[in-house]
């Protein structure tokens, strides 16, 4: 195969895997002689032991290659086909990315990511309420995801919102999940949402604190860090460069 990065830890076990889907293709009987075909990805959705063979630093180290191949305009040439037929009878994905409702951050594109490789949950500001946390819960200690990924982005506008003390029906409530991350959030320029790097700033600190929710208030998810089973992982995405930085 060509276009594969070999230090991939995902792409690693997936080099023997063509594709399976029914009436297989031209490209992919190709595949299947051994006629090398630039810029086609063969494999399938992540199984069970190629899931369970990673650890959470490789799961992280993946993510952050996808995301260089998404900005370097060299994403994978995913065969959804082949990726939804594989995983028809199970799902094994390797992360669980908790993300905003912005249109131009979805996560699975970001990070260059196919059909079962992530569990994503989105909700305007990437908070951790009850709910989510639930699910974070089952994707990692039911179903085995390896990394809990919290992405927040710059230019958010509930974070502009939580500043400027937006009241609009439900969205109230959600909004001052967010402002603690406002009064917390350490800046010496004009503390207003017309400043960017004062949205970014509060931003940030709005991941952390839910990654520090995610620890306090999820006992599970916490001890399965704690055992080193999983990672809680926070990060911010550049809606101008592309990039997704990990702290």
């Amino acid at each position: 195969m060509t276009d594969k990065n070999v230090s991939d830890p995902i792409e690693l076990p997936r080099r023997t895997l063509f594709k399976k889907a029914a009436g297989l293709s031209i490209l992919g009987v190709a595949g299947v002689i051994g006629v090398s075909v630039p810029g086609i990805s063969y494999a399938a959705a992540l199984t069970k032991e190629q899931r369970d063979s990673m650890t959470p630093d490789q799961v992280v180290e993946s993510l952050k290659q996808g995301n260089q191949r998404f900005r370097s305009g060299k994403p994978k040439h995913h065969d959804y086909l082949a990726q939804k037929v594989s995983s028809q009878d199970g799902q094994f994905p390797s992360a669980v990315i908790l993300s905003c409702i912005d249109s131009r951050a979805p996560a699975e594109i970001l990070l260059d990511t196919g059909i079962g490789e992530a569990f994503n949950g989105r909700v305007a500001g990437n908070i951790a309420n009850e709910d989510l946390l639930g699910s974070l819960e089952f994707a990692c200690a039911a179903a085995g995801a390896k990394v809990v990924l919290v992405i927040g982005h710059t230019g958010c506008g509930a974070v502009k919102g939580a500043i400027d003390n937006v009241e609009l029906g439900n969205l109230t409530g959600l909004l001052e999940k967010i402002k603690p991350a406002v009064d917390a959030t350490k800046f010496d320029g004009e503390r207003k949402s017309s400043n960017d790097a004062f949205v970014d700033a509060v931003a940030k600190t709005n991941v952390q604190m839910t990654v520090d929710n995610i620890r306090s208030k999820s006992e599970i998810l916490n001890t399965l860090e704690k055992e080193g089973k999983i990672k809680i992982v926070g990060s911010m995405y550049n809606l101008n460069g592309g990039e997704v930085v990990f702290f």
